[in-house]
């Protein structure tokens, strides 16, 4: 279910809650008996990415011990600006516990932009003889707002020594409007793949501008492809262009 809590209103949706406004207390570490947490996987280990109108799909596992074996867990997300997502779909199997959640951004992000970045899951495990354990931020992951980037390179083709003009766009997912807007004052690096390589080499780095474009100049030399990477940053994904092959007369 989805829950957005102000102080006259609550709106309940589908099987996820989302609070931007309450979260519930927060609870100190405990245990009793012999249960433990012994790992936590966040979307197979990658970040959360969420674009403007997919509905993202992603598990929450959690491995515990008891020497009774485990009978169910609760897992529970917190990011920025009181961000909250729980689920009431979590299955247990033998010793690994498995929390589905949805996010539809146009329902469950909607004017939430401020809740991509740093968050963490609270997990809460009971055990078949009546142990338990409560952890707090027992893992941290991203949750991130996608990202796009383009690239040109032109003239095409272009005479050995003259200057090749590298064009592109750096833009993300703005989820108070449900479009891509350009990511301005990022650092962007150019990047250089000669014919018959395999790797990718760093030739500057290029500042988007406050719209996200992005403008340089290089001296053509040998054929080759060019693309813009972004390293990313808390709040929005890294991804590089594909690369713009461009043939040197």
């Amino acid at each position: 279910m989805r829950i957005r809590t102000t102080a006259a209103t609550a709106t309940v949706v589908g099987a996820l809650a989302l609070s931007v406004l309450a979260a519930p207390s927060a609870q100190a570490d405990g245990r009793y008996g012999d249960t433990a947490i012994t790992k936590v996987t966040v979307n197979g280990g990658k970040n959360v990415v969420i674009g403007t109108s997919a509905v993202k799909k992603f598990s929450v596992t959690v491995q515990a011990k008891d020497n009774s074996g485990i009978e169910k867990a609760e897992v529970r997300l917190f990011g920025p600006s009181f961000g909250f997502l729980s689920t009431s779909d979590t299955k247990c199997s033998g010793n690994t516990c498995t929390a589905k959640f949805v996010v539809d951004p146009k329902v469950d992000l909607a004017y939430l932009n401020g809740v991509a970045g740093n968050w963490y899951v609270d997990a809460w495990v009971d055990a078949n003889d009546g142990d338990y354990v409560w952890t707090e931020k027992a893992k941290s992951f991203k949750l991130q707002r996608a990202s796009r980037l383009s690239v040109n390179a032109a003239p095409e083709p272009v005479k050995k020594g003259k200057t090749l003009t590298v064009t592109g766009k750096l833009e993300r997912a703005n989820w108070e409007t449900f479009k891509y807007h350009g990511y301005g004052s990022q650092p962007v690096k150019l990047q250089f793949l000669k014919k018959g390589a395999k790797t990718y080499k760093t030739v500057k780095t290029v500042k988007a501008a406050s719209n996200g474009t992005l403008k340089t100049t290089v001296k053509a030399s040998v054929d080759g492809s060019w693309r813009y990477s972004f390293a990313g940053t808390v709040s929005t994904w890294a991804v590089s262009s594909t690369g713009d092959f461009v043939d040197v007369k």
